[in-house]
């Protein structure tokens, strides 16, 4: 026996660092890599088609697949999962890389490659799917933190569980850093406008279960108590149950909003074509080349006639009151009444002092009313998550 030995009889062993353990199971982090691979592509594709460096417009987040109730219940579903890849800016980005680097390292070992993904990707849809619940049309969300906080919830599971094999001051490090960054985001988060809370909240949710449901024990492969991975997976899917079947209605349908606008496009267009013909048609009357009865046909073939028209095509678009092009559908559909009224009156007018006298009509004192509807992309809040 040495003087050591002596000296501390009962000293305890300290057990090894988790990482050397961890790092030991899992020597690479090829899915942690991937995604950030994945969101660095995803917003340099944005980047190189309009989107701002610091900020990204609503509309190019809902092109490139943001999480939004009438555009995701209108038959893209998808969108809870492509959402997860978009970010509003390079602030927003960096920030969720460097929480993913950070966390996924660990999670991806504790839990395996497989496991990693399923926690990931699954916690970012639950986390997308309560956002759609609470705040589905009221706002544009997009971003990698839902499946994030996931990460986090499986991370915070792993190590209470295994408590007992970490040292104190890991343990204190990992759960109480990783608990104290969660608590602090969703605080901010009910701070500051324009973060995704409900987003936040539904990942880390759902990776708390997921982590429960998928935890191995860290000095063997065999896993937690079947009872408690029972319960979480129960209590998962009895959530996302919940949720799916209380999504509010959405406040209008997003294809319908986009058939509006391709037509409030297209309308504009062509007046642009329309105000060419009607100065024409004065010019025509100043030089005399046209009889009053010639002019009057063409005011109705080209004028008044493509004002009907076009107010037939805009009454027969279906769109909810709440749709953000809905008011300039209606004050294009008044603007093309009146037009096609005034038309038709003047070519009437025309028409009768040809058949009474050689005396022309001061058509060419006629003033026309242009459009000027203001176009609307959107009312939806641009949200981070």
């Amino acid at each position: 026996m040495t003087e050591a030995d002596l000296a501390m009889p009962d000293s305890p062993v300290a057990p090894p660092s988790i990482y050397d353990r961890l790092h030991g199971k899992a020597a690479h982090v090829p899915v942690t890599l991937l995604l950030i691979a994945a969101n660095l592509l995803v917003f340099g594709l944005m980047l190189g088609n309009g989107a701002g460096l610091w900020h990204a417009q609503n509309s190019i987040q809902l092109a490139w697949g943001a999480n939004f109730g009438p555009a995701t219940q209108d038959g893209q579903w998808w969108r809870l999962g492509s959402a997860l890849f978009l970010h509003f800016g390079l602030i927003h980005l960096a920030m969720n890389l460097w929480a993913l680097w950070d966390g996924g390292q660990l999670v991806e070992r504790m839990f395996g490659h497989l496991r990693f993904i399923i926690i990931y990707l699954a916690s970012g849809l639950c986390g997308n799917l309560l956002s759609l619940v609470i705040q589905g049309n009221e706002a544009v969300s997009g971003g990698a933190s839902g499946a994030i906080f996931g990460v986090y919830g499986a991370l915070l599971v792993f190590v209470w569980r295994e408590r007992q094999q970490l040292n104190p001051g890991e343990f204190r490090w990992l759960f109480w850093g990783g608990l104290g960054f969660s608590a602090v985001s969703i605080t901010l988060g009910l701070i500051i406008p324009g973060i995704d809370n409900s987003a936040h909240i539904g990942g880390l949710v759902a990776g708390c279960l997921l982590g429960m449901l998928f935890g191995r024990a860290l000095t063997t492969s065999s896993p937690w108590r079947w009872q408690d991975r029972i319960f979480s997976g129960s209590l998962l899917a009895g959530g996302i149950i919940y949720l799916a079947t209380h999504i509010p209605p959405p406040a209008y349908r997003w294809s319908d909003e986009l058939a509006a606008r391709q037509e409030i496009s297209q309308f504009l267009s062509e007046e642009v074509g329309i105000q060419t013909k009607w100065q024409d048609i004065i010019r025509q009357d100043r030089e005399r080349s046209l009889s009053l009865d010639q002019l009057a046909t063409r005011v109705e073939s080209e004028i008044t006639e493509y004002y009907d028209d076009s107010l037939e095509q805009l009454s027969q678009l279906q769109i909810s009151p709440a749709a953000p092009s809905a008011a300039t559908i209606e004050s294009l559909r008044t603007y093309t009444e009146k037009r096609r009224d005034t038309s038709q009156a003047l070519a009437n007018q025309l028409r009768a002092q040809g058949q009474f006298g050689p005396k022309r009509a001061n058509s060419g004192k006629t003033e026309l009313v242009k459009p000027a509807p203001s176009l609307q992309t959107g009312n939806a809040e641009a949200k981070d998550d």
